[in-house]
């Protein structure tokens, strides 16, 4: 048995408005009925979570200038994912709700403040992806002229977490008394300063929200890089993750595996996720039919140049001055942003591909291609898993309702026949039901 999840991987923004399957209410994406539509049908197939990407700024990298990111509504818009999770946690009862927050720039008082009210709100199911951020734009709209190096910016996570955890705690369990005789709503000396002075993080404390019911939150993490997947083995619950195949895909689990006993932790402490994008039909040509159609649009001038822009954002570098009939340069030493993302596009280019076919045929969210009914796809999830040794998938398709019903009422009920995901949930909290098996 597996778990499974979705990434949202546009976040709070603009969802699928030129698909078939958008419809007239797409352009009122910044409602939520989509996303509360979307997280009932994906608690009925019993997910556990629901993770949200987000940014903080407009990407210029390609061509020097926004054209493309706001044309094709690339990493923009982006409004506040926690916003939403406060919504989706009253309109639920049992799935997991996980916000992107950037340890670079999301003081840590606040995020253990904001974390903390979800937690009550939600009852006991939020989380919190912790990213670094990459980019010097989302850096300049904090006050800096550069984004802080790589490996600097995970140090300064662990010291963010360390703080936020300390602040969770800043409040013993049985401090909130309600004594109505004596008039008393907290006892005073069970709730302490943190007075924390590190590197780069001082705070007094103690926290001034209540811990909620979780008292930490489940604690996401996406990095692929060395330093990335160290903090993973350090701090997180569950790890999302994108390696290239089944041997990718099981490697990656080993190496997490040995960070985590390395860091006093089981393996099964954290549960690794690989991103997929399973493409189902009726039946299986019908889906291999589908894929061969996805597949032709990515060949199109627009897709390649729409895959040239994410690949400037991702490596900081701008694409346009490189020859796309040429192979990929080499980039060592030159991309300061996501390191993991990079390494795949290099990978994907070592049989000589040119940066044209590279750009038509590369896919940044598929560990594994799954094409098929639901029966067929969901037999492959579980001969993927049973060789990896991972602990689940979470999808990463386009986001409109036909695409939420084929997985939530198609590959949700095969992979339950098998006996691959959970029926029901056993637990009311989050990090229970993740930890569950």
């Amino acid at each position: 048995m597996f778990h499974m999840g979705w990434f949202v991987g546009s976040g709070f923004s603009v969802q699928s408005w030129r698909g078939t399957w958008g419809g007239s209410g797409a352009r009122e994406w910044m409602k939520p009925d989509l996303y509360v539509d979307m997280a009932r049908s994906l608690e009925r197939a019993c997910f556990d979570y629901m993770i949200f990407e987000d940014g903080l700024m407009i990407p210029d990298a390609y061509q020097g200038n926004m054209q493309a990111y706001l044309k094709y509504n690339m990493e923009s818009p982006r409004h506040d994912p926690t916003a939403l999770i406060g919504i989706l946690g009253q309109t639920t009862s049992r799935i997991g709700l996980i916000p992107t927050l950037s340890t670079s720039f999301y003081p840590p008082f606040m995020a253990a403040r904001m974390l903390a009210t979800l937690d009550h709100l939600t009852d006991g199911r939020v989380g919190g992806n912790l990213v670094t951020s990459s980019s010097h734009r989302a850096a300049q709209n904090f006050g800096y002229e550069k984004h802080f190096e790589h490996d600097l910016r995970y140090r300064m996570a662990d010291e963010w977490i360390d703080l936020v955890g300390k602040l969770w705690e800043s409040w013993e369990p049985g401090a909130v008394v309600f004594d109505e005789e004596t008039g008393t709503f907290a006892d005073h000396t069970k709730v302490h300063t943190v007075d924390f002075e590190g590197e780069f993080f001082r705070c007094r404390g103690p926290l001034n929200a209540v811990p909620g019911p979780q008292g930490r939150p489940v604690i996401c993490q996406a990095g692929g890089s060395p330093a990335g997947r160290e903090f993973a083995a350090r701090n997180a619950d569950t790890v999302i993750c994108v390696p290239l195949g089944v041997e990718a895909m099981k490697a990656y689990r080993d190496d997490m595996s040995a960070r985590l006993i390395a860091n006093g932790r089981k393996p099964s402490d954290c549960k690794v996720l690989y991103l997929v994008r399973p493409v189902l039909g009726a039946t299986d040509e019908e889906a291999r039919e589908k894929r061969r159609r996805i597949q032709a649009a990515q060949r199109t001038d627009d897709a390649v140049a729409t895959q040239l822009a994410v690949m400037s954002y991702f490596s900081g570098l701008d694409f346009s001055q490189f020859d796309l009939d040429k192979p990929l340069p080499d980039l060592t030493g030159q991309v300061n942003g996501h390191q993991s993302s990079m390494s795949r596009y290099a990978k994907d280019s070592e049989d000589g591909k040119t940066l044209r076919e590279l750009a038509a045929t590369h896919e940044t969210t598929v560990s594994l291609e799954l094409v098929g009914t639901p029966d067929t796809v969901a037999a492959l999830m579980g001969e993927a898993m049973e060789e990896v040794g991972g602990d689940g998938f979470l999808i990463s398709n386009e986001l409109d309702r036909r695409g939420i019903a084929e997985i939530a009422d198609g590959l949700a009920p095969a992979l339950k026949r098998r006996g691959l995901i959970r029926e029901s949930y056993t637990h009311e909290y989050f990090r229970d039901n993740l930890l569950e098996f």
